[in-house]
């Protein structure tokens, strides 16, 4: 029977990371993978989608440009070569990460795998072409299991995709042509994505969202102005809101919504798009054989992603949110950095978050309302884009910074971002959280001119009533 060191069950971003920081500490190393190297992210999910947004940015150059002095007429949309790039686009990748398991010696092992016993991996035969070069399913030894199996999208009775009036993500990201009108159950990063993709293109948007607000997870003044910019998109936004059934009306949906209140309303759409969030994959795994313990349908995991079994770890979405293929990433080093006695911080610290519509969103740690829940002395700084250069240049000066210190420590507690690339500015935050930074030192900090970084740093001063363009 084969044997090997470390054995991860999946290879989307935290498993093959893992496996490739295994492989450079000297451990002989394989994964398990039974559908798509690189996983959904790479496949199906951050990747593809961050393309066809990029697209739909393009398009919003060409029918803004007037306002720049360029003339460029009513541009010629092709949902289906925007589909293509991003399939091409998610293929490169995908062979990237074949290519970094082959340089690595790491071996890939194809199938669907489960924990038959300590130690050992029994990996059944999968649906699906096997790439070239993949070892066959068997059984095979290993002193340490990674469970790196992700998450799949929640699915809500009544609402099954069908892949043609109802869609999962997928079908989103492959239409063959651009929908008259669509529905969008769930204003998480998800539905809000997809709002901002389709309305780009011409489609009537409604986006339907059973919190009191979009982006329910993020700051709620930075999810209110995300509010405003997708109805100045033409989005219609509908909160405490579920929708009750959806029904074939001749070649579309009627779609019934109840709000709080109790009032029922009826959309009349082409299509609808179930965007309710994701669960994990943690089916067939054997864990209840092993005994492993669960914790609101995800692994329990201690530190550096043990779970309550020895030698077994789960590190990503399996283990539980915040479901981000970063967070993966990291927490995949950490688990096997531990298994080789490595010294380092045993859980993680702040994790950020964007969301990649037009304008997009990019935030860390806490929101004003959580610092204000749990009683900690906070003080605000906030910088609206309107008195950035670089911003009122691009044309983008409805954005804004709002940062959140601790008032004792003067320690920057939370970060929270909306205008463009701002996802590219949030590591910012994010350095300063991890290494301590005050606010002292942040407002020390220079930031080159003209950037939409002197945003953050205004939003520094602005905490102190100090900030020089507001």
């Amino acid at each position: 029977m084969p044997a090997y060191d470390v054995i991860v069950i999946g290879a989307g971003p935290g498993g093959y990371v893992a496996a490739i920081r295994a492989a450079q500490l000297g451990f002989k190393t394989a994964v398990v993978e039974r559908r798509h190297l690189g996983g959904i992210c790479l496949n199906w999910g951050c990747i593809p989608t961050k393309s066809l947004l990029h697209s739909a940015e393009i398009l919003h150059g060409f029918r803004t440009a007037s306002r720049f002095g360029i003339d460029a007429g009513e541009p010629a949309i092709s949902l289906s070569r925007m589909v293509e790039r991003s399939r091409s686009v998610a293929g490169q990748l995908n062979a990237g990460v074949q290519f970094l398991l082959r340089k690595n010696k790491i071996d890939t092992i194809w199938g669907e795998a489960e924990i038959a016993g300590r130690g050992l991996v029994r990996v059944r035969e999968a649906s699906g072409d096997a790439p070239k070069g993949v070892l066959p399913p068997g059984d095979y030894e290993a002193s340490h299991i990674i469970i790196a199996t992700g998450a799949r999208e929640r699915v809500l009775p009544g609402l099954e995709p069908d892949g043609n009036a109802i869609w999962s993500y997928h079908h989103a990201m492959t239409a063959t042509a651009i929908p008259s009108s669509l529905v969008i159950v769930g204003g998480g990063a998800i539905g809000v994505e997809f709002a901002a993709f389709y309305a780009e293109l011409g489609t009537k948007v409604s986006l339907v969202e059973r919190m009191s607000r979009i982006l329910p997870l993020e700051d709620a003044e930075v999810a209110d102005l995300m509010a405003k910019a997708l109805q100045k998109k033409g989005i219609e936004i509908i909160c405490d809101a579920s929708v009750s059934d959806a029904a074939v009306a001749g070649a579309g949906l009627s779609v019934g919504v109840t709000l709080v209140d109790g009032e029922t309303r009826i959309l009349e759409t082409e299509k609808l798009l179930s965007a309710v969030g994701v669960v994990a994959n943690i089916e067939g795994l054997g864990l209840e054989r092993l005994g492993v313990e669960l914790s609101n349908g995800a692994i329990r995991t201690l530190s550096r992603g043990r779970t309550t079994v020895p030698g077994v770890y789960a590190i990503g979405d399996v283990a539980g949110p915040p479901m981000l293929a970063h967070k993966a990433e990291h927490e995949g080093i950490m688990c096997v950095e531990g298994i080789a006695g490595h010294a380092g911080h045993d859980n993680l610290g702040p994790v950020p978050s964007c969301v990649f519509a037009n304008p997009q969103v990019a935030s860390i740690g806490m929101t004003e309302q959580s610092a204000n829940a749990s009683g900690r002395a906070i003080e605000i700084g906030r910088f609206h884009l309107r008195g950035n250069g670089k911003a009122v240049t691009l044309g983008e000066g409805d954005g804004m910074v709002k940062v959140l210190f601790d008032a004792g420590t003067r320690q920057v507690i939370g970060a929270h971002m909306l205008g463009p690339n701002v996802s590219e500015l949030i590591p910012v935050f994010s350095l300063a959280m991890a290494t301590g930074a005050t606010r002292e030192q942040l407002a020390a900090t220079i930031f080159p001119h003209p950037t939409l970084s002197e945003a953050m740093h205004e939003a520094v001063l602005a905490s102190e009533g100090r900030a020089i363009h507001a």
